[in-house]
């Protein structure tokens, strides 16, 4: 059973509305159908863990962790028709707690990692472990079951990544261009990396560092370098931002009040191997050399609350997506400290000599920063944005009351990108 999703630019009704079905409201007959218009899809719980699923480069797929109290907590896997605007879901059981991270391998479609909170003697720990979604849900463009409350299946258990003696979990890295076996654990004040052997049902603890000194030392975030062949991290923990290389377990910078208020998220410009994007409690998102870290390279303040997410676009590094406690999403166009300042070039044998003088034209000043776009579907905090691994044009967001909205980046934009 397949079912159309809202498609209007504003949610229609409540957040307790939209729980537990589609999000309502479908252009009456014959109204023009916006191309860039969003489709919201609401799920039962609340949530705030959402991840692309890396490996799966043909379909664009998403994956939702949710957080209840009361009830098991699950993982949607959510399939979206772009030709459509169809969105099918699957559900899979996730018994052991509330997800507070979810991230999913870059080279096996059915392996993922969670954070989650459990409780032993009175106490709450945050966990992680490694799971194997069923086989015939690996690869993307399911449709929904006819019935979603017969057909939620489970996850199968990988192994856990053993914190008894580091503390709770903040977030999982993969190795970004790895074969999925090397993963890192934030837990408290310690960075683990870890070894995944016998098909990811072992994991080994292959080094580790401890962050010391004073002040608030546990980490709350971090990010895999792509660069540098994939020996440098970036953590964040209360105001700081610090880089480490994975093969000494050394810091190699650090960036010491990098905002005013807590850091909440950071990300690696992925065509720039020395770019940082980092955004925090103080409404800010910065960007920074690692070269040089005495000042941020720019500073984005769109937003009037804390800032939990930003990400780079994939493939085209001026594109900044933020999600923010103020219920918004923005998009920004940071081209001038992009791969592309200019613009997107083209060989000159491609052009006539009419589009060469419209090429020199456009060479001869670097294009302007702007905010693109602002999103309002949201009606709680936006805890999570992700760029989709399938379609660079397309990236979901997710609020606390539950709401997934799916977007895509301007049509004009695009084309001013591309041509």
């Amino acid at each position: 059973m397949r079912e159309r999703t809202s498609r209007k630019r504003r949610a229609t009704g409540s957040a307790e509305g939209q729980k537990g079905r589609w999000a309502a409201g479908v252009p009456r007959a014959g109204a023009a159908m916006e191309d860039d218009a969003p489709v919201i899809y609401g799920l039962e719980f609340q949530a705030r863990a959402l991840t692309p699923q890396t490996a799966e480069t043909d379909a664009i797929r998403f994956l939702v962790g949710t957080q209840s109290l009361r009830y098991d907590n699950q993982i949607h896997i959510i399939d979206f028709d772009d030709e459509n605007n169809i969105i099918n879901k699957n559900v899979l059981l996730h018994q052991v707690g509330e997800i507070w991270h979810i991230c999913t391998s870059p080279a096996d479609k059915g392996v993922l990692a969670t954070c989650y909170n459990k409780t032993s003697d009175s106490k709450v720990m945050t966990c992680a472990a490694v799971w194997r979604m069923p086989k015939e849900l690996e690869s993307g463009s399911h449709e929904s079951p006819d019935d979603s409350s017969s057909n939620t299946q489970t996850l199968e258990l990988l192994c856990h990544l053993d914190n008894t003696a580091h503390g709770n979990m903040a977030c999982v890295m993969w190795e970004p261009m790895g074969d999925g076996k090397k993963i890192i654990s934030l837990a408290d004040n310690n960075i683990l990396l870890w070894d995944l052997q016998e098909s990811s049902a072992t994991a080994v603890l292959s080094s580790s560092a401890a962050l010391e000194g004073k002040g608030q030392l546990k980490f709350t975030s971090g990010r895999w370098s792509p660069h540098h062949s994939c020996t440098q991290i970036a953590t964040a923990n209360d105001t700081t931002v610090r880089g480490w290389d994975t093969r000494s377990m050394r810091q190699i910078y650090c960036i010491e009040n990098a905002h005013g208020q807590l850091v909440r998220d950071l990300d690696f410009n992925p065509n720039k191997q020395y770019y940082l994007a980092s955004c925090g409690d103080d409404c800010k998102v910065k960007f920074w050399d690692t070269r040089n870290v005495t000042e941020p390279v720019k500073t984005l303040e769109e937003h009037s609350h804390w800032v939990w997410n930003v990400r780079y676009n994939h493939s085209h590094d001026q594109l900044i997506l933020t999600g923010s406690s103020d219920s918004r999403v923005i998009l920004s166009n940071m081209v001038s400290i992009s791969s592309e300042p200019f613009g997107h070039m083209v060989d000159d044998d491609e052009l006539s000599d009419q589009e060469d003088q419209h090429q020199e034209e456009k060479i001869k000043e670097p294009l302007q920063d702007s905010v693109i776009a602002t999103y309002e579907e949201h009606e709680d905090s936006v805890y999570a944005v992700e760029w989709s691994s399938a379609d660079p044009w397309l990236f979901a967001s997710l609020s606390y009351d539950g709401r997934l909205v799916i977007n895509r980046v301007p049509r004009a934009l695009k084309y001013h990108i591309l041509l």
